[in-house]
């Protein structure tokens, strides 16, 4: 990011800040405390896009929330290594399956397969967080996550093959 301070005389600092893909961002920052911001998608127009004023109270709330104030995001190492070892499938469930009409609680599809189920498709409808009175039948679609040993355990389980 290139970023650039100059003195505007009677009024305070411009501070412009142009980035990589040639965005650019300039804040008016005037005695008063009064912020104005400038929002540019071409670095080189002579027009904002957007514009907007802050108070004083407003600037440093917007700073806050840009120093992570309220929300800290997940180191993206941390992400991959664990989207690594994580699979999210759509697995049809046969009607040969030993889970045809059995509750989730009944069919202990977490014990035996390591699996968790997370969403049901039946049809038109669908099952976010499905409770563990929710009965399974052929056709559905089950939503799971798990390692990828415990969605082919689930899967083969769902195929009628345990």
């Amino acid at each position: 990011m290139n970023i650039s301070v100059s003195q505007l005389p009677g009024i305070g600092q411009k501070i412009t800040m142009k980035t990589s893909e040639d965005d650019m961002l300039v804040i008016i920052v005037h005695h008063t405390g009064k912020r104005e911001l400038y929002f540019f998608d071409d670095g080189d127009s002579e027009e904002a896009d957007f514009a907007m004023d802050l108070t004083p109270e407003e600037t440093r709330e917007l700073a806050a929330q840009l120093l992570g104030a309220t929300y800290q995001p997940v180191d993206i190492e941390k992400i991959r290594m664990f989207k690594r070892q994580i699979i999210v499938d759509y697995i049809k469930v046969k009607a040969k399956s030993s889970l045809v009409d059995k509750t989730i609680e009944e069919s202990d599809v977490r014990n035996k397969t390591g699996a968790t189920i997370i969403g049901i498709v039946h049809g038109e409808d669908m099952v976010a967080i499905p409770e563990s009175d929710t009965t399974i039948k052929p056709g559905d679609v089950l939503m799971s996550i798990g390692k990828e040993e415990q969605i082919s355990s689930l899967s083969k389980l769902c195929q009628g093959e345990e």
